[in-house]
């Protein structure tokens, strides 16, 4: 399953699924559990107490799951009861009338609630249908190989209800190499979403027209610069990948170093030799980022990210220690292995992320030769 859906078909979100049935059930019994209670001590204290009236809460406690119809059955029920329980215990007319009359009331009230709910509930699917079309255009899988690498993606909104933030990842495999794009828009909301939507369409174009990477990042600052105010601005990693070079590389716009992990297990950052502004503040100056090569050879891996991941607090206020959560990119399957990583972060959150989390892991494979084996003599087709 490719990880960039990985927040809705995950384990934990599996849980939430079945937590949320049990609740359903719960609260769809309650209501019955509500009204027999009431009338059991109804029965048993007499009607001097006046517990009669609280059979109006079980067509009050419909009306949160259920639709108009069963809320207007658990009120008949609850009416008929007391009825039957004014007859029990021979209540004043009077009496029997106002309990009868708050019970009708409180049921009325209840169905044209639950017709609001269940109005809003479909606008909720709608706008949820139009989050994972969106989702799917702008953030699309990534593929699992291209030219000497394998790879796989994981994205974590913040947003509650949503799929998709400000931050952006793309993989386009042009004439000149694999080329990738990870960014993080400043802000959030759908304007976020609107400038992230700017800058993949822009990537996606150039990737394939620019002869280099300096030509791609100028496309994406001519299409920002006729869109941002000025006070917005994207920070991103470009990078570029020949399966006949050893060595990737990178423009940084302002954006966290990418970690390199050996095929032995050590680590690097690929920090830039120079530090330049965002895209998108190109006005501030100097004019752009020089490229710098890292070492990428078979057994080696890359992992972009955004500051989402890096600056994750837990409870206690510490950051993510990404560094030494590299053994969790151990597993063969890139998707897996990102996925442990997810899992680690969300885990170290404890709770609902502040910020969006997106992370592109490259790996490094064996050349591909003619026959379509690897250097090593296992397939890669």
């Amino acid at each position: 399953m490719p990880l960039h859906l990985a927040g809705l078909f995950s384990p934990r979100r599996g849980r939430r699924r079945a937590a949320g049935a049990r609740t359903a059930l719960a609260l769809s019994v309650l209501p019955y559990v509500m009204m027999l209670i009431v009338t059991v001590v109804e029965a048993v204290t007499g009607p001097d107490k006046g517990f009669l009236p609280l059979l109006a809460v079980g067509p009050a406690f419909a009306s949160l799951t259920g639709g108009v119809r069963r809320t207007l059955i658990v009120g008949l029920t609850a009416l008929v009861l007391a009825v039957a329980l004014s007859a029990y215990n021979s209540l004043e007319v009077s009496r029997a009338y106002v309990t009868a009359g708050s019970i009708a009331g409180v049921t009325a009230a209840s169905a044209l609630a639950t017709v609001g709910r269940r109005r809003r509930e479909k606008e909720l699917a709608s706008v949820r249908s139009v989050a994972e079309v969106a989702q799917r255009v702008l953030l699309r899988p990534v593929p699992r190989r291209a030219a000497h690498m394998r790879m796989a993606v994981s994205y974590t909104s913040a947003m509650a209800a949503a799929h998709i933030g400000g931050d952006l990842y793309e993989v386009v495999t042009a004439p000149a190499g694999v080329r990738v794009i990870v960014g993080d828009v400043q802000g959030k909301g759908l304007e976020a979403v609107e400038t992230a939507a700017l800058v993949l369409g822009a990537f996606r174009e150039a990737a394939h027209d620019e002869k280099d990477l300096q030509g791609v990042s100028a496309r994406l600052e001519k299409a920002l610069n006729r869109r941002l105010s000025g006070e917005e601005f994207v920070t991103a990693v470009l990078a570029e990948a020949n399966p006949d070079e050893t060595t990737m590389t990178l423009l940084n716009y302002g954006h966290p170093a990418p970690l390199v992990i050996r095929a032995s297990g050590e680590i690097e950052w690929a920090e830039p030799g120079d530090h330049v502004p965002p895209l998108g503040l190109a006005a501030l100056g100097p004019e752009g980022p020089v490229p710098y090569g890292v070492r990428f050879e078979p057994g080696d891996q890359i992992l972009l990210y955004t500051d989402g991941v890096v600056e994750a607090r837990d409870q206690w206020g510490a950051f993510y220690p990404l560094a030494d959560r590299v053994s969790l990119l151990k597993d063969e399957d890139p998707e897996a292995a990102l996925e442990a990583l997810r899992r680690d972060l969300i885990a170290h959150i404890d709770g609902t992320p502040k910020d969006d989390a997106a992370m592109l892991l490259l790996r490094c494979r064996e050349p591909v030769l003619p026959d379509g084996l690897a250097a090593d003599g296992t397939s890669q087709v």
